[in-house]
């Protein structure tokens, strides 16, 4: 069996400014690798000019003066559901409760993202012509997890139909985008109220 060796003068020159260059989480303990309290850095300017992301999206915040947690995204159903309101309140309400019926709908379950965004497009245009305000898009509950890099990722409709609903030119037609009732198939559809022609 071969001993094992220690680390190079280059080895360690590395590891110590690899060391310098990472920002400590909360109090570290002193020991090996530890930061001196002088070699704490200042937040970087491109961190702290970085531009807010849309409200309804919006990854939770760190504050400088409370130590690092792991705060997560909200799922997008969370997101969809706490966004401004920009449709009639009544309207809304019953739409929620699943009183209103869709006037179309589009099942785009099972469909790769290069398929799904144009069959998505062309729904919408020609719905918003036909002056239809509720219709309903199914994308599938999908899992958790991530899949392959083809396309075919578990979930990934769900996660991409909201944002391509929210960026033009779809969303000059959409007013709003809710996770669907469920007897409209809860959480693996949206509902999708579009504006009114002009």
């Amino acid at each position: 069996m071969s001993r094992r060796r220690g680390l190079t003068p280059d080895d360690r020159d590395l590891w110590s400014r690899v060391v310098r260059s990472v920002d400590p989480l909360g109090r570290e303990a002193p020991g090996r690798g530890a930061l001196p309290p002088s070699a704490s850095r200042a937040p970087s300017p491109a961190r702290a000019a970085a531009p807010a992301a849309h409200p309804a999206f919006r990854i939770g915040e760190r504050s400088q003066t409370t130590p690092a947690t792991h705060d997560l995204a909200p799922s997008m159903t969370e997101a969809l559901s706490s966004a401004p309101l920009t449709m009639d309140g009544r309207t809304h309400r019953r739409m929620m409760r699943g009183k209103l019926a869709p006037e179309a709908r589009i099942d785009l379950h099972g469909l790769t993202l290069a398929h799904a965004q144009p069959a998505l497009a062309a729904f919408v245009a020609s719905s918003h012509a036909a002056g239809r305000r509720l219709v309903l898009v199914i994308t599938g509950k999908g899992r958790a997890d991530d899949g392959d890099w083809t396309g075919r990722r578990p979930g990934a409709l769900r996660r991409q139909v909201p944002l391509w609903l929210h960026a033009p030119p779809l969303s000059r037609m959409v007013q709003q985008v809710v996770p669907a009732h469920r007897r409209h198939g809860g959480d693996g559809a949206l509902y999708v109220y579009l504006r009114r022609p002009r």
